[in-house]
């Protein structure tokens, strides 16, 4: 009785370090992890404990087992957060200027604690990515500007070390990239001039991160944000004037309405009667902006 106690201390043991490591990240989605018996080494215990521990974990759905292939780490902690979200902001387009609110706090403290506690892997995946992220712009390819920008948010919430920032980073993110998008590469399609300054924001973000400088990155962090509001907010602007049809049709007015200004319009546009209205509304009302600019 008393070594079957010691046993399932054992295994609860193992599977509280292994939980660790996918909440901060060191475990993350879709990685493959170790072989059972490197684990056992790892962790000073039987591989008769490891197999228990992540059957454990299997059994929540945290880690998946293939056959032939090894053990991969699933999506699950990212995709908890964030389904439910994710519909929610497929049906409001209006709800994308509340999370890019709620990401300028969030990420400006992932930007703070990662200039204090970045390891010198988290600095050497951030250099490799702003290269990819300058190649990119180079090439003027906006698909491969949009996944190095994404990743660079994310290695950068990694590098925060705080398993709660990443979590409700990468939910955020996940919504964003399914969710809210412009023409599929987002801002990058305005003009060149927007994909050099948002390549510009990275770099003097990464400078001050690299630079162990805090308070530099969460205001860079935060001006990137901010950049990102002000064009979104642009963006609907012109497509409430562009679409002031829309006034005749109120289930999909809620939530469009960008500034005064365009409320204004849609107002006399409602006088005017039904004939004055455009039949694009439904564009307007999908129109938001893509994670990967922010």
């Amino acid at each position: 009785m008393r070594e079957a106690g010691l046993a399932r201390g054992r295994v609860e043991a193992v599977m509280r370090q292994m939980e660790t490591a996918l909440l901060d990240g060191s475990w993350r989605a879709g990685t493959k992890l170790p072989a059972e018996r490197t684990l056992a080494a790892q962790y000073d215990v039987a591989r008769n404990t490891v197999r228990e521990a992540l059957q454990r974990l299997a059994a929540r759905g945290l880690v998946q087992s293939r056959r032939g292939a090894g053990v991969f780490v699933t999506d699950q902690l990212r995709t908890g957060f964030a389904s439910p979200w994710g519909q929610l902001v497929a049906d409001h387009p209006a709800l994308r200027a509340d999370i890019l609110e709620f990401r300028r706090v969030l990420e400006g403290a992932t930007a703070y604690f990662a200039a204090l506690r970045a390891s010198d892997d988290d600095l050497e995946r951030m250099r490799a990515l702003l290269g990819e992220l300058g190649r990119a712009r180079e090439a003027d390819d906006k698909v491969a500007e949009a996944d190095a920008d994404a990743k660079l948010h994310e290695v950068i919430a990694q590098a925060s070390h705080n398993a709660m920032f990443l979590h409700l980073h990468t939910s955020v993110l996940g919504v964003l990239r399914e969710h809210i998008t412009i023409n599929g590469t987002g801002l990058r399609e305005q003009n060149r001039e927007t994909s050099d300054q948002l390549l510009q924001q990275h770099r003097t973000l990464c400078d001050a991160i690299g630079g162990r400088h805090p308070e530099e990155a969460r205001t860079a962090m935060q001006a990137h944000i901010d950049f990102v509001r002000t064009r979104v907010g642009e963006e609907d602007e012109e497509a409430a004037e562009r679409e002031i049809g829309w006034a005749t049709q109120p289930r999909r007015l809620r939530g469009v309405a960008g500034t005064a200004k365009a409320k204004a319009k849609v107002k006399t546009a409602a006088r005017s009667g039904p004939a004055s209205a455009s039949s694009g509304v439904r564009a307007a009302g999908r129109r938001s902006v893509a994670s990967s600019e922010s």
